[in-house]
């Protein structure tokens, strides 16, 4: 509401901006998401990690396909460093790790859901485009 001078309060224009968010102001937060679950690899692990149960490195591996073992080391580390997921060292031998996700990471599956929606529409409207990944294939 404006006052007698015509200006609206601090309160009322945060309010204002939120309802009339423009894409602009989305840019700083959409990078910020990206930096922490964006490239090739790590929505994929956080996507792996949803059924939240823990999974060791191998297994994580084995069903990403042909990651490189630096680069899921270096996925998982990042993720870790984002607070997105937890690593579990056992003191067994041998060594036992597991990762499961945080609430975080819990926080970011439905985004992820809903890219994989999208993607599965924008994959059914251009045939030209096709997937990596062999489930995805053989459904088609």
């Amino acid at each position: 509401m404006e006052n007698s001078v015509g200006y609206r309060s601090k309160k009322e224009m945060s309010k204002s901006k939120k309802e009339n968010f423009r894409g602009e102001e989305l840019l700083c937060p959409i990078k910020y998401c990206m930096d922490i679950a964006g490239g090739k690899w790590k929505s994929s692990i956080l996507c792996i990690l949803a059924d939240e149960k823990p999974h060791r490195n191998s297994n994580i591996k084995r069903k990403l396909g042909n990651i490189t073992n630096t680069m899921l080391t270096q996925s998982l580390q990042q993720l870790e460093d984002a607070g997105m997921i937890t690593r579990t060292q056992y003191n067994e031998v041998p060594p036992r790790v597991e990762y499961s996700l945080t609430e975080d990471g819990k926080s970011i599956i439905p985004l992820l859901v809903q890219m994989g929606k999208w993607g599965s529409i924008q994959m059914e409207k251009h045939s030209e485009i096709r997937s990596y990944c062999k489930d995805c294939l053989n459904t088609k």
